[in-house]
């Protein structure tokens, strides 16, 4: 995949272009069938498939507080994006004056013209363009006289349709509820967060035998506090782990972190960047009255993660 961050570095327009427009916020099942669409179309008419996103993110550009956090900053985005074979990932840098350009203007000067759009595949409730007026009606009344096709994608429902449509928004309440489980079905994979190890508290090894790595995260989405079931990716290798997230208040800290255990590993790894996948919440946090009753309480803990991985 050739990754495109800026417009004027398109010289000439793409061969027989098949595109996609969208967020792809955490790139779930339904941004995947949306992708896998564009590149099966694509090779049918021997083209390019192409993906067209933004950052950042255009919420934040244009709703300056109470924006929702990201499932997928930038460069997971970009790499998710990648295993679907796209051919070309452009990345629209978004501000206010892209933002004021209106729907025609994109379609006619950027879509058609710079990229050489043949065909769009969308979801039926997209919406482009200054003020939103793009819309699938907008693009069905030029598509005849700018020589493109417009083709809609369904929208793909949850697994039993537990939770209706799959979307950013749901994906993003179940993280944030804890329910991560819930949540891979939507996306197709587990949610992750990734982050530096720093120094912690030092009393994960030698107060409770138990060490953990702490995490300064790069991620913005962050799970309900409490205790997970984890894999960890180091390094390119993956191990087991329990994950802690919140204020440990056996010791009174008051202070959020994110923390995980590896299982059967021993080495320093402070300053390297890791992958936490969530598999499964185990439960709330708890304060307990003594340093014995916490060990015998991360023992189970770590023999029920061991046991959902497994399983």
């Amino acid at each position: 995949m050739k990754l495109i961050e800026k417009l004027n570095d398109i010289t000439e327009p793409f061969k027989n272009a098949v595109i996609t427009i969208g967020n792809f916020d955490g790139v779930h099942i339904g941004h995947q069938s949306l992708l896998h669409e564009v590149v099966e179309k694509a090779a049918d008419i021997n083209g390019t498939a192409i993906a067209i996103t933004f950052e950042p993110h255009p919420m934040r550009v244009l709703k300056k507080k109470n924006h929702p956090p990201l499932i997928t900053l930038y460069e997971q985005k970009i790499e998710l994006i990648k295993k679907s074979k796209i051919d070309i990932l452009i990345c629209i840098p978004f501000d206010k004056a892209f933002a004021s350009i209106s729907a025609k203007e994109f379609i006619e000067n950027i879509l058609v013209k710079k990229i050489g759009m043949k065909i769009i595949i969308i979801g039926k409730d997209y919406t482009f363009g200054k003020n939103r007026e793009g819309d699938i009606k907008l693009l069905k009344r030029f598509a005849d006289d700018m020589g493109f096709e417009v083709i809609l994608n369904d929208w793909i429902l949850a697994p039993h349709n537990e939770f209706g449509r799959i979307s950013s928004t749901a994906i993003r309440k179940l993280v944030i509820n804890g329910e991560v489980a819930n949540a891979q079905k939507m996306l197709g994979r587990y949610y992750q967060v990734r982050g530096k190890v720093i120094q912690g508290r030092d009393r994960g090894g030698k107060l409770l035998g138990f060490p953990t790595a702490n995490i300064t995260l790069s991620d913005e989405l962050v799970p309900k506090a409490g205790v997970y079931a984890v894999t960890v990716e180091i390094m390119n290798e993956n191990y087991q782990g329990v994950a802690n997230i919140g204020y440990s208040p056996t010791f009174d800290d008051h202070q959020f972190t994110v923390e995980v255990h590896i299982l059967d590993f021993k080495k320093d790894i402070y300053g390297e960047n890791i992958r936490i996948n969530f598999i499964k919440r185990i439960r709330d946090e708890k304060k307990f009255s003594n340093i014995n009753e916490l060990i015998a309480q991360i023992k189970s803990d770590i023999e029920i993660a061991k046991e959902i991985i497994s399983g």
